[in-house]
């Protein structure tokens, strides 16, 4: 029998993917370890190998399309012997409720008849996801609507076109009772008939979701109802560090290298995390678990969204192999190269907008995370001295979330003034 190429899970937050491009043709061989296709996951683009041999006797998904979800078929795999008058005249459906999905972490390819769609009455019903993502908000019956795709397939057109008919005890709908249309609530907030009703008349233009906007709305939105957040601010006197980095910076000049403020903040923390230990933690849903080494993600906007690379072992390295290894993850992160195991995990996190002129915010902890650092801009202001006289001070403002079934109220205030004090003290950190 052909063999299904299936969508793989090429992380372990991976839903759906986009097809970016394929580096193969119908009517081509492959052998195990060819690059096949390149997929556009939640968060970068990877490539995707073979593994069997064969030919590519039909290709299922069309480069640049809407998302497919995970282990849904994107072409089919000719074996020696086969011809495409062994593969089904119609594509594939994605799985639904009806057709249970192969566990994302077993092989990614099976046998064609396991994956074959049944609408609830029995007949066979092709739509795209995209699609039947529509139906079931519409409370639309995938049965009832003609398929205008290729081989009959249903696509967005041909639901956003349909109306919605009353289900019969002879008619049952297609989708799931937990899948059709909802009522807006505070959580959801109003559906995108009711927004798109709201704005008729006016011009606008419609952006489509990628998979990096979805993952980041939807753990977002996680993080802000399932996250307890309190916050704890401190200004932070920068003299002392600026100049102290000029100072390393004339001497590093020759190797080329240049240490910016935001290494100096990365050290600190990793150095904070390890004389508060207790707030070196992360939430494991029915436990904490306290991390030893000092792991802490910075967050680095791209276009479309951010990635939050991980510096591992940041409390063993210098200033300057912090300097490196953060310019190389961040310039890999813009072009969507990291590896997953480069931007998940880490016990910590630093948002940084101070560079865009912005005095304090408060930023939104990513979970598992016990909290993050919101780092504003350096600005002089005046200050009152030890001695009561009145001075000028380069200060920063920041904003330690914090989640509070990880880190008490006194517990989160010694983690933030062990930053503080190592920021303004900036050689102790070298010792």
């Amino acid at each position: 029998m052909p063999i299904e190429i299936l969508m793989p899970a090429l992380s372990p937050t991976m839903e759906e993917g986009t097809l970016a491009k394929w580096l193969v043709k119908e009517g081509d061989s492959v052998a195990s370890g060819d690059v096949m296709c390149e997929i556009e996951t939640d968060k970068a683009t990877m490539e995707f190998e073979a593994v069997d041999e064969g030919v590519i006797g039909k290709i299922f998904v069309t480069e640049g399309t809407e998302a497919v979800k995970v282990n849904t078929a994107i072409a089919v795999l000719l074996e020696d012997g086969e011809s495409a008058d062994d593969i089904s005249a119609a594509a594939p459906a994605a799985p639904t409720a009806e057709t249970p999905e192969a566990p994302p972490e077993k092989s990614a390819e099976v046998k064609t008849e396991q994956t074959t769609a049944k609408a609830p009455g029995g007949t066979r019903v092709f739509a795209s996801p995209l699609a039947r993502r529509i139906a079931a908000d519409k409370g639309l019956d995938l049965e009832q609507i003609t398929g205008s795709g290729p081989h009959g397939r249903i696509v967005k057109a041909d639901v956003e076109n349909a109306t919605a008919a009353p289900a019969t005890a002879s008619q049952p709908s297609s989708a799931p009772a937990e899948a059709t249309a909802k009522p807006a609530t505070a959580a959801t907030g109003p559906s995108t008939e009711t927004v798109l009703k709201m704005y008729e008349g006016r011009a606008f233009e419609e952006v489509k979701l990628d998979g990096m906007r979805k993952t980041i709305a939807a753990r977002l939105t996680e993080a802000k109802q399932s996250i307890p957040h309190f916050y704890l601010r401190r200004d932070i006197k920068l003299d002392a560090l600026l100049a102290f980095r000029g100072q390393l910076n004339k001497q590093l000049e020759p190797r080329g290298i240049k240490l910016s403020v935001n290494d100096f903040i990365i050290k600190a923390c990793a150095l904070a995390l390890q004389q508060v230990p207790d707030a070196n933690s992360v939430w494991a849903g029915d436990r904490t678990l306290k991390l030893k080494p000092s792991d802490v993600a910075v967050a680095v906007a791209i276009e479309g969204g951010l990635f939050t690379p991980v510096l591992k072992d940041a409390e063993m390295k210098s200033l300057s192999a912090l300097s490196a290894e953060m310019k190389d993850l961040a310039a890999r992160a813009r072009d969507r190269k990291l590896a997953p195991h480069e931007y998940q995990g880490g016990s910590f996190a630093i948002s940084n907008l101070g560079m865009f002129g912005i005095d304090n915010f408060d930023a939104v902890i990513n979970p598992p995370h016990g909290a993050i650092l919101a780092v504003g801009a350096g600005v002089k202001k005046p200050v009152v001295g030890k001695d009561g006289e009145l001075g000028v001070a380069t200060v920063m403002s920041v904003t330690l979330s914090v989640d509070h079934r990880v880190i008490d109220g006194a517990l989160g205030a010694e983690l933030l003034n062990a930053i503080k004090d190592n920021l303004e003290a900036p050689m102790t950190m070298l010792a």
